[in-house]
């Protein structure tokens, strides 16, 4: 079995390296034609104008282009801007699809080979690494080794894990034209698929969907014999395959509008912004459907669904960052930092999001119905500063990036707007609650240590407190670390679900009144 994990170990360093070493091959040739065919209408004549002195030039490198690119584009806008001439100044990035396809390269011409060699060799790595784990013992989660792990306790591994995400999330939400090569590997799957040429984004959902499914499979053999983390696994995989991935690909197929049909406002922040909402209503009656849809989700499946089953209906078993956090993340959960000064933060942090995202919806829908007279441009601006700031960077380079730093729930914990809104239902209205059976409790800590949201655990044990926190996404493994099964997941009746705080002697308590 060791033979196989470390032959899994070389396959997935292999794969990292081709993925890594690719946007460094091929050279780049641009003509007026390109520019022409990968520009729109208006902008046409201008850009064939400001690039024509890179015509017919061969750049050997991503970086040399891009450069060239870059110099000819800026300094056009750049007089533009000096002489305010603001109506004529091109806000339209183009870099990424000139580059694209501009590229001459054995990835473009093998597309299918570089995929086999990059993205299947890691996932077929994985797999041979994953599926060996606790063959040979027995039904129990094994923690072991955990903190002298260079990978799962800030080690160097770690440090060096978490650099390489970060600098990915980066490249693809801002410097996507660096990437051309590995967009072009997943082009074929993306015609299969949805019958377009394939984006950054569509790149990214391959990664992002593959990683789940692997990472999954080592939860399924970590987690064997608990019966509650294998359904949940099995449901943040499916959920992110069928819903995240394969459904809206499949819908721009029937030239029906992209849509994640799991995912809700407001993590879906741009669901109420004024294109996407005249995209629902221009694609009749399919697009109605969505528009509703979504509505309902928001209006009566988050308060319902949580009322009955705590935010954990959603967090841990349909969510895709849920999913890629309880699969990818789920070796550094136990660095999430369960200080009362980080719980202080987090409550502040996550609901500042949520009024944020709750006054640029309302906004937005209120100058959609007065005809953009309210405040114009201004909400446009708007959407751009919180995409940039929570879509983009605390999201995606924070939350994915730090999980060797800071734990695998750092924006479940500290920016979505979603969780934040699942919380106060479920804090305030809701069945779900953690009993504790006080009297049984050991003090080992395993709860508290393994708990990815960051809550003392064994603190509500000791005193057996039943656990009601809006932060819980009832992920259950508090529980199933727990050696004394002192820790129960329940729904039921809300009265007495928030107990006073007994003194433990023995199986009994007596309560003391403040």
């Amino acid at each position: 079995m060791k033979l196989i994990q470390r032959l899994g170990i070389l396959l997935f360093l292999v794969g990292l390296t081709v993925f890594t070493v690719m946007p460094f091959l091929g050279s780049y040739t641009l003509t007026k034609e390109l520019v022409l065919t990968n520009t729109k209408d208006i902008h046409q004549e201008r850009m064939s104008k400001i690039l024509a002195p890179m015509y017919g030039e061969t750049y050997w490198s991503n970086f040399s282009f891009i450069a060239a690119f870059n110099d000819n584009f800026d300094s056009n806008n750049d007089v533009l801007k000096a002489e305010s001439k603001w109506e004529e100044v091109i806000w339209d990035d183009y870099s990424f699809a000139l580059a694209k396809s501009s590229i001459s390269s054995p990835v473009r011409d093998n597309p299918w080979l570089f995929f086999g060699l990059s993205i299947g060799f890691a996932v077929l790595g994985g797999l041979f690494y994953n599926l060996p784990n606790h063959r040979d013992e027995p039904a129990g989660i094994k923690n072991n080794g955990i903190f002298h792990s260079s990978m799962k306790n800030r080690g160097w591994m770690g440090m060096v894990t978490g650099a390489y995400l970060i600098v990915f999330y980066i490249i693809l939400y801002w410097f996507p034209a660096y990437i051309v090569n590995q967009v072009w590997m997943v082009n074929p799957l993306s015609m299969i698929l949805s019958g377009n040429s394939a984006s950054q984004w569509f790149l990214y959902g391959t990664i992002y969907t593959l990683a789940i499914a692997v990472m999954g499979v080592r939860m399924f053999r970590k987690y064997k014999g608990n019966r509650y983390q294998q359904l949940r696994t099995a449901s943040v995989m499916f959920f992110q395959t069928a819903f995240a991935f394969l459904i809206p690909e499949i819908l721009v197929l029937l030239n029906q509008p992209y849509y994640d049909f799991k995912n809700i406002w407001p993590l879906d922040y741009d669901f109420f912004y004024d294109y996407q909402v005249e995209t629902f209503i221009s694609a009749g009656g399919v697009g109605m459907f969505m528009l509703i849809w979504g509505i309902l989700l928001i209006s009566i499946a988050v308060p319902v669904f949580t009322y009955f089953f705590g935010k954990r209906w959603y967090c841990s078993w349909v969510c895709g960052c849920g999913g890629l956090a309880e699969t990818v993340g789920d070796p550094y959960r136990q660095l999430s930092n369960k200080s009362l000064k980080a719980w202080k933060y987090e409550r502040v942090i996550v609901h500042s999001v949520l009024v944020l995202a709750v006054v640029m919806t309302g906004l937005t829908i209120a100058n959609y119905f007065s005809g953009f007279a309210l405040l114009g441009n201004v909400t446009n601006q708007l959407h751009s500063f919180y995409g940039f700031a929570i879509g983009s960077v605390f999201a995606g380079v924070v939350g994915t990036g730090f999980y060797p730093f800071m734990g695998n729930r750092v924006w479940c914990r500290f920016g979505c707007p979603l969780a934040a809104y699942l919380g106060i239902v479920q804090r305030f209205k809701s069945r779900f609650r953690i009993t504790t059976n006080g009297g049984q409790c050991i003090s080992c800590g395993n709860c508290s240590t393994y708990c990815e949201m960051g809550i003392d655990v064994r603190w509500y044990a000791q005193r057996g407190q039943q656990i009601v926190r809006a932060s819980c996404v009832g992920c259950g493994v508090c529980s199933a670390v727990c050696p004394r099964g002192v820790l129960k997941l329940e729904n039921g009746p809300e009265e007495n679900r928030v107990n006073e705080m007994p003194i433990i002697i023995g199986n009994d308590s007596i309560k003391v009144k403040a």
